[in-house]
């Protein structure tokens, strides 16, 4: 499995879809379930969901420091 794919495309689902984004938000464990469609032991997840979460955390800094500099 691709670790590093799955993470990107779970940012861009929880961004994109504010329903799995509300399931993210409340269950992260089982909405990650759903999206690799596997079911992993809890702590396998959960470095999943705390790539996605850095992943997202890292989106909002680049963004704001872009508007810094006049980008968006």
């Amino acid at each position: 499995m691709d670790i590093k794919g799955k993470i990107t495309e779970i940012v861009d689902k929880v961004k994109n879809d504010k329903d799995f984004a509300g399931k993210f938000k409340s269950d992260p464990i089982s909405a990650v379930e759903g999206v690799i469609g596997v079911d992993l032991p809890n702590d396998q997840v959960e470095k999943i969901v705390d790539g996605v979460k850095a992943k997202i955390d890292l989106d909002k800094i680049g963004g704001k420091l872009g508007g810094l500099f006049g980008k968006k």
